[in-house]
């Protein structure tokens, strides 16, 4: 059990030695840091909101909007299924009430329709049995299309993932480091963005849906009409952004911030702030289609259901690149570039929640944590030290080691560090050194039994091995579980927990029972003081 070759001595003073070398960015300042070579690595920790200082913010989407959008584009696949062939001539396409209804012209083609759309209204709701859509005959020739319960159940959750990974991105091409993005119940999503101050710009950007579509302008409408915010049939009216004019626009979307490859804020040849627009390959063959049928005709860019601008189609676009302009400023020419970028967020924003905490405050945290874990390392190594001696020492050095590898491999994985995860560390100094007071009351009890003190050294990291590793596991699993389950706060301390579990039982069985073993070797020692 003291029997350490020499290769396995090496080889641990050699990953001890590396361990502490990794700590130590995390423990210099940022300005020295940045001064050090290139080819130096430099794993650090980042420090979360409550040390670094910086904003939260609280989403709730309105998820209500996603029925809405749900039906909107089952009118539009329902129109362009209709008409593919077989064809099936159709009435209009109304959804009033919340439902789809649309009559078939003829009677015979009734099976038809159903056929294809039971193609379209997809299958089952997740494992509840249930279709996303009824799909209901009325009148033998009316059909009406309602959504379920499961099926908008499990289109809300869809839609929230995809908002919180638009939001994660959004927020990844501010530059910020390591934001916090979760999403909490159903329908909210928070987000915590360390060392930004002004959540303003925050806000903004993540306040807007970024839905792009290109529809044409309704040259028949009357413009009386329009003002009074009638539309014809197949059209709707929408208002110009910052006028706030109405202008009447075709339903039907020729092209969408779906096809979008690459969106970029620019300037024009006036030198004015706009974006400048990438479609995909299937995007730009679509958007050369449309231009190219549609010539001297105007089109509406349309953005969160604004218009933008309304150019009008003096010749074909072939080259998949267009132009936005609309008086933007250059801060918000680019906001609008990176919400393009980043993609629509399938459901709208608001901050119903935000705080600031300042870095002074962030600050006054550290210097509380690390003075509480000076006070905390100090009892524990003027304890063991008092009561075991020689093996007190071996323990507390242990302990520092045991915090430096903590360091180094939060560094290596670029892990958070939070005021709970500061209070994991102080409660690892404390526990740390449970493991040794084991082996050396259990070795004690050897002694007084009269076993010698090889022996008793033998038995003693033998027999205390057992239950360390027995208690260790319930400590794990309980991390475990607040690491699955919790969040922010909890998480921070339960990675620091969990961390500190494992380096723990390293130092202070493996790691001390060599320094035992070395001394052992070389002094032959024919009692012990502990």
């Amino acid at each position: 059990m003291l029997d350490f070759p020499r290769w396995k001595v090496r080889a641990i003073w050699l990953g001890v030695l590396i361990m502490v070398l990794l700590a130590v960015p995390s423990l210099l300042p940022e300005r020295t840091r940045a001064q050090l070579p290139g080819w130096v690595p430099t794993p650090t920790i980042n420090l979360g909101l409550d040390l670094a200082g910086g904003s939260y913010i609280l989403l709730e989407a309105k998820t209500s909007d996603v029925a809405t959008t749900r039906l909107e584009q089952m009118r539009e696949q329902v129109s362009t299924e209709m008409r593919r062939a077989p064809r099936v001539q159709i009435g209009d396409i109304s959804t009033r009430g919340g439902r789809l209804s649309f009559m078939v012209r003829d009677v015979a083609q009734v099976d038809a329709a159903r056929e294809k759309l039971l193609s379209i209204t997809g299958g089952g709701a997740g494992l509840t049995g249930q279709r996303e859509w009824d799909i209901e005959v009325v009148d033998q020739t009316r059909f009406v299309l309602t959504q379920t319960d499961a099926g908008l159940t499990q289109a809300v959750d869809r839609a929230m993932d995809d908002a919180t990974d638009v939001v994660r991105r959004r927020i990844d091409e501010l530059g910020t480091r390591e934001p916090t993005i979760i999403r909490q119940g159903s329908n909210r999503i928070v987000v915590q963005v360390p060392g930004l101050d002004d959540p303003k710009a925050l806000k903004d950007l993540l306040g807007k849906t970024a839905r792009l579509e290109f529809k044409l302008v309704d040259t028949t409408a009357d413009p009386a009409a329009v003002l009074r915010g009638d539309a014809p049939v197949g059209s709707q009216i929408l208002r110009y952004q910052g006028t706030g004019q109405p202008i009447a626009v075709k339903r039907n979307t020729i092209i969408s911030g779906d096809q979008l490859a690459d969106a970029r804020q620019s300037y024009d040849q006036n030198g004015q702030p706009n974006v400048d627009i990438t479609f995909d390959s299937v995007g730009g063959r679509r958007f050369a289609t449309v231009t190219r049928e549609n010539v001297n005709k105007p089109f509406a860019i349309i953005v969160d259901n604004q218009v933008i601008s309304a150019p009008n189609i003096n010749e074909p676009i072939l080259g998949g690149r267009a132009s936005i302009a609309g008086g933007f400023t250059v801060d918000g020419a680019n906001q609008l570039a990176i919400a393009l970028r980043s993609g629509k967020l399938p459901v709208d924003l608001t901050v119903v929640q935000e705080s600031t905490v300042s870095p002074e405050l962030g600050d006054d945290s550290i210097r509380a944590g690390i003075l509480a874990s000076v006070i905390a390392a100090v009892a524990v190594i003027a304890f063991m030290i008092l009561t075991y001696g020689r093996f007190g020492i071996y323990a507390t050095t242990a302990v520092v080691i045991n915090v430096l590898v903590i360091l180094a491999v939060m560094g290596m994985l670029n892990a958070t560090l939070t005021l709970p995860g500061i209070a994991g560390f102080v409660l690892t100094i404390g526990t740390a050194v449970d493991a040794n007071v084991l082996i050396n009351e259990r070795i004690r009890e050897e002694r007084r039994r009269g076993r010698s003190v090889i022996q008793s050294l033998e038995l003693g990291y033998k027999e205390a091995s057992r239950t360390i590793f027995e208690a260790n596991v319930t400590h794990a699993i309980a991390g475990l579980i607040m690491l699955l389950l919790g969040s922010g706060p909890i998480r921070g301390f339960a990675v620091v927990l969990l961390l500190g579990i494992a380096t723990s039982v390293f130092t202070a069985v493996t790691f001390t029972r060599m320094l035992v073993s070395g001394w052992v070797r070389k002094n032959r020692p024919t009692e012990i003081h502990i």
